[in-house]
């Protein structure tokens, strides 16, 4: 499997806290068949100043600690991103990373607050040629007023990202419902777990996996973890990916649904 979401590197946002942390972290995720894991710290001005550079480095030199321990566990980079001003000219000057280095990005949404011309800016991150993954849409606090609206973006040309352990129920039942929906409903591109230490939120997706191949079918399950993951390292061009089985949604006003209205 391939996990193309994760807070593995030490020291560097709210994930791992330590070398020991992140090493116990990749063990949890080669025993759970994990063989590629994206290292993606948060990126938020004011908070986690981080940049291609110091993530580039932090990965090299996570790396060779796994290889020393005979950890069989390939990182790479990108970051999850927020949208603020600035974003789209650090992706073109190559200071904001998508993932291993191609148009696919994560995009971490606000929960509670709706940044200014969000709708504008992804669409244009969009127009540019880049593909915003959404991260964790399950476990937004909007989503229950607003779940009719995420079949647009979809559609518009973003891919979902939802929480292996949403979908076990690691972060409750409101979140697992939502989680299930995403997935039954189609809008789910891919799986991963978001990992932020080697407790509760470990890097762990075998589990999802297997909820999603009682929902979806073994095919579509396998496309969750490692099909879809795989062709994003690959820098495949969208419309070559096989697309989740999405159901009819409304088509109106998503973003302003899920993230408020302009200010």
């Amino acid at each position: 499997m391939i996990d193309l979401h994760s807070h593995i590197l030490p020291g560097i946002d709210d994930g791992s806290r330590s070398l020991a942390m992140s090493l116990d972290m990749a063990r949890i995720a080669v025993a759970d068949g994990i063989e590629v894991m994206a290292c993606t710290p948060h990126i938020y001005p004011g908070l986690y100043m981080n940049a291609t550079a110091g993530i580039t480095a932090a990965r090299d030199a996570l790396q060779q600690s796994p290889e020393e321990a005979g950890i069989p566990l390939q990182l790479t980079i990108g970051a999850d991103v927020h949208l603020v001003p600035g974003l789209l000219e650090g992706l073109r000057a190559g200071t904001v990373p998508c993932l291993h280095q191609t148009r696919y990005l994560l995009l971490e949404p606000s929960h509670h607050v709706a940044p200014p011309r969000f709708e504008e800016s992804v669409f244009q991150l969009v127009a540019e040629g880049y593909v915003p993954v959404i991260t964790h849409p399950e476990r937004l606090t909007r989503v229950e007023d607003n779940y009719a609206v995420f079949g647009n973006p979809v559609r518009q040309g973003c891919w979902m990202q939802v929480t292996a352990g949403a979908v076990t129920g690691v972060f409750g039942t409101r979140a697992k419902y939502w989680a299930e929906k995403f997935l039954g409903d189609g809008m789910t591109h891919i799986l991963a777990t978001d990992a932020h230490s080697a407790g509760r939120r470990s890097p762990v997706m075998s589990k999802a996996r297997e909820v999603a191949e009682r929902l979806l079918g073994r095919e579509e399950a396998e496309l969750l973890v490692r099909g879809r993951p795989r062709m994003i390292p690959d820098n495949a061009v969208p419309s070559t990916v096989p697309r989740p089985p999405l159901r009819d949604a409304p088509r109106t006003g998503w973003l302003r649904g899920l993230f408020g209205s302009r200010r």
